[in-house]
């Protein structure tokens, strides 16, 4: 038996010509027109305040049904809420004034302003409109319409994915038709059709997408990216002047340029730089006498012992998580990464080990810009590999303008996976973070200036890994009264810490008790408060609920500041007295709520309407909890039926699977539209999510399952999860049960078939990380462990390939940069030699995730059905 591979050129129209086939490619193409077209819409589910300047009262708009708005005025202090002003009355008189009918939940209203108590403005593309609130009367104000609220910039980029729903509305008072342009997540544009002069669309969308208006002629007037609340714009002759013109952002285009002025000393007076490697300063008073009265030469050598194996370079900290290297030819000059002591008295620079860099290769064999095949490769460290280490070098400046070096003790920072400078103090001290290689001990060190010696301030330590990759689980801020506030799971649940600097000692524990601290939100130093996220606060409840909460610093004041069943986040008045309180689930469309600082509820603004999305799913996904391996732990998940579900039919289970360890990872908010979940639930099936033990945000023990077991994946809870929903469900039959994912999720989904085989029957892996030792350094040595031990070899899914049982499909990317596609293809070959029968699908052009590509997407739905028996609903 041998493997059977397809190859896709991704184009939906050279498939296989069956029947069978088709359907299931219709139902997909038919799934993404509804995702990003017109798909039921969910109304009353954002308030975006627009506070008065006394911080008492705002106004909002809300979209209460299709293409229909209401305006709300609040006052915050007496909770009352009521309509902004008579809707009904300002249609009738808007319609005589523009001699048009004008439906009172259709006004052409985009703002409003409040200039005294018995007058609003009312602002839109027709002009600006005076009510007396009093009389009723309505008069149109001289000046011109009301303004945009949203900016188009340019050039073009691509949608982010995973936003929440919302729309754009653009208005053409133009005398030409514009164009409205999609543009999709890989860069391609998607026509929607032309807007006529004079008319507005509303267009839904999601947070995050981009969409690109233009003149007939595809002359671009700009782009315009949706926020979570609606994007309003009026495309006029002045609108093409305001358009931004963006550079590259962070991250993609020119490197980023803030590191260069710290080679400059605070006195202006000297400049620290690179030349053949070692380190140099140089003179930078503006004339030759000023250089001699300093008595300092125009340029010196501080070190002379560097080589390019071993020498000053800029700050490549991130980069080099990644395996970048920063390649200088012998005798070449640049910016050193170095830091001065405020006084100008100290100079400290970091010497780095080079190492040998790992790169990826891959071949590119049907480039855009040619028929011939490129060889590319990219850095890319992986486990076990040598890092470079950077290591301090400290000089003294003298009173007679000399530099002389003080030795640093090493002890404290012997084997450094990062270390990375914090501050200066008042005094004479510095301050670095040492993350030793591992992830296992984590320290805050001390370094005296005039001696070279390091004290420890924070010594943090695990047995099996500190998640330091994680915001909220690493958090570090400064106090300016000598003190630190530090996040640590010593007590088996992420909690903050007051430390005392001087002494290096914790002088209480801020937060307490069996639940998480999520996120800081702002800390209040002067008055000696912080407010932060927390998850598991409320027993009663979803433990991945995030809630808002308060605490002092002393550890005293403790109080949950939101109350409702759901996951809640917040929105601050101006001058933090009240907050608006947005929380859901997945089966509770949204809520908001006014709260004053203390968490009093002042009223309820809305709730949300998604009786469209219900309509049209027959329902939303329901949540289950049931005990996991231990006979204790909860597990929580939710289910997913098809939109035509029979209670009296039986359907396959297919688990969408992602045990990352970095996160938990079923969605706990509202969503109006699932996707792939949807997509494959309607073809005949049910399908779950579940988070069970080691992935994160429960208690640390929870966690730790993953620890040097990353086959594991939980696989033991989601079996007693799936077991015990099947036994309240009997639609459920867990007889017949798939599988899959994407990246760590592929690797999950494979790993299914091989050390659970008698439960699960058909998986479908998407660029797998199939084994630990492929795959990026930094991700898996924080889980796996350093150095690369037995353990590694223990979870791969290519050692253990010839243990596969049941119906596997491996999918990968041809380009693909996060995973090593080669991690795919390794298995292949061990799958071969074992004369295991699979399918292989090798998607070209396409990058990490190519299993979501419509025609590798159709792929997997077609091998479900085929091998799970599923029946396709009407």
């Amino acid at each position: 038996m041998y493997s059977v591979i397809h190859i896709s050129n991704r184009s939906p129209h050279r498939l296989p010509v069956s029947l069978r086939f088709l359907a299931c490619s219709a139902l997909f193409f038919l799934s993404v027109k509804i995702a990003f077209g017109q798909p039921p819409r969910v109304y009353r589910d954002r308030v975006e305040p627009h506070w008065f300047s006394d911080g008492q009262k705002f106004w909002y708009q809300v979209s209460t049904g299709p293409d229909q708005n209401a305006f709300i005025l609040v006052d915050a202090n007496t909770g009352m809420r009521l309509p902004a002003f008579d809707h009904q009355q300002v249609a009738e008189r808007l319609s005589k004034l523009l001699t048009r009918e004008i439906p009172a939940s259709r006004l052409p209203v985009q703002d409003l302003e409040f200039p005294d108590d018995n007058s609003v403005l009312l602002k839109g593309p027709d002009g600006t409109f005076r009510l007396n609130v009093v009389s009723g009367e309505l008069k149109q104000e001289a000046g011109i319409a009301k303004e945009s609220d949203a900016r188009l910039f340019l050039p073009v980029r691509p949608s982010r994915s995973g936003g929440s729903d919302t729309e754009i509305v653009v208005t053409n008072a133009t005398d030409a038709p514009i164009r409205l342009l999609w543009i999709n997540t890989g860069g391609q544009r998607q026509s929607y059709g032309n807007i006529e002069p004079g008319q507005t669309r509303r267009q839904h969308t999601f947070s995050g997408h981009c969409w690109l208006l233009a003149f007939e002629n595809n002359e671009p007037i700009g782009c315009l990216q949706a926020t979570d609340t609606p994007a309003e714009i009026v495309i006029n002759a002045d609108t093409a002047g305001s358009v931004i013109r963006r550079g590259p952002r962070n991250g993609q285009g020119r490197r980023p340029q803030a590191d260069v002025g710290r080679s400059l000393s605070p006195d202006e007076s000297l400049k620290a730089f690179v030349r053949d490697n070692n380190l140099w300063i140089e003179s930078v008073a503006s004339n030759a006498s000023e250089r001699q009265e300093q008595g300092t030469p125009d340029q010196k050598a501080l070190t002379t012992d560097a080589t390019s194996e071993m020498t000053f370079q800029l700050d490549r900290s991130r980069e080099r998580l990644v395996g970048m290297a920063y390649d200088r030819e012998d005798g070449s000059e640049h910016e050193a990464d170095v830091r001065w002591s405020p006084d100008s008295g100290y100079l400290i620079a970091l010497q780095t080990q080079r190492v040998m860099e790992r790169r990826v290769h891959y071949i590119e064999s049907s480039p855009a810009d040619g028929l011939q095949p490129q060889l590319r490769s990219y850095p890319y460290l992986k486990p076990g590999d040598a890092v470079p280490v950077s290591w301090p070098r400290l000089f003294r400046r003298n009173d007679d303008g000399q530099f002389v070096e003080i030795e640093i003790e090493r002890d404290l920072f012997a084997n450094p996976w990062q270390l990375q400078f914090l501050r200066f103090d008042e005094s004479d001290h510095c301050y670095w973070l040492y993350n030793e290689r591992g992830h296992q001990t984590l320290r805050v060190l001390e370094l005296t200036l005039s001696t070279g010696r390091i004290r420890t301030v924070v010594d943090e330590h695990s047995d099996t890994f500190i998640h330091y990759s994680s915001s909220g689980k690493f958090e570090l801020h400064w106090l300016s009264d000598g003190r630190l506030i530090w996040a640590s799971e010593r007590t088996g649940w992420n909690h903050l810490y007051l430390y005392d600097v001087a002494s290096g000692t914790v002088r209480n524990a801020i937060t307490t008790g069996d639940w998480n601290v999520r996120r800081i939100e702002k800390i209040d130093e002067q008055n000696g408060v912080i407010w932060f996220y927390a998850v598991g606060t409320h027993p009663g409840q979803d433990p991945y609920h995030e809630h808002f909460c308060r605490v002092n610093l002393d550890g005293s004041g403790f109080a949950v500041l939101t109350d409702g069943d759901g996951t809640h986040q917040i929105d601050w008045s101006p001058d933090r007295t009240f907050f608006l309180d947005r929380y859901s689930r997945v089966d509770l469309p949204p809520v908001t709520e006014l709260r004053s600082a203390d968490g009093a509820l002042v009223c309820r603004l809305e709730e949300a309407d998604a009786s469209e999305t219900i309509a049209f799913r027959g329902g939303l996904p329901e949540r289950f909890v049931a005990k996991g391996r231990d006979g204790k732990t909860d597990i929580w998940g939710i289910i997913h039926r098809p939109r035509n579900f029979d209670a009296n039919k039986q359907y396959p289970v297919i688990e969408n699977i992602y045990a990352g360890p970095h996160d938990h990872h079923v969605p706990k908010a509202f969503r109006s539209s699932w996707g792939h979940q949807h997509s494959i639930a309607d073809e005949g099936a049910i399908v779950v999510q579940i988070d069970g033990m080691g992935t994160a945000w429960r208690s640390k023990a929870f966690h730790d399952v993953c620890f040097r077991n990353l086959k594991d994946a939980g696989f033991p809870d989601r079996i007693a999860w799936m077991t015990a929903a099947a036994a309240k469900y009997p639609e459920m039959d867990v007889s017949r049960v798939g599988i899959y994912g994407g990246s760590a999720g592929g690797q999950n989904a494979m790993a299914a078939l091989l050390w659970f085989g008698d439960f699960y029957d058909v998986a479908v892996a998407d660029c797998g990380c199939h084994d630990n030792r492929m795959d990026k350094i930094w991700w898996n040595e924080q889980w796996m462990g350093y150095p690369v031990g037995e353990h590694y070899a223990a979870s791969s899914n290519m050692e253990h390939a010839d243990q596969l049982q049941g119906h596997l499909m491996l999918i990968v990317g041809e380009l693909d940069r996060n995973v090593d596609p080669a991690s795919t293809t390794q298995v292949v070959g061990r799958l071969i030699r074992a004369g295991k029968d699979f399918d292989y699908v090798y998607v070209v052009g396409a990058g990490h995730g190519a299993g979501e590509t419509p025609w590798a997407s159709a792929r997997r739905l077609r091998f479900f059905t085929e091998h799970l028996a599923m029946e396709t609903s009407p």
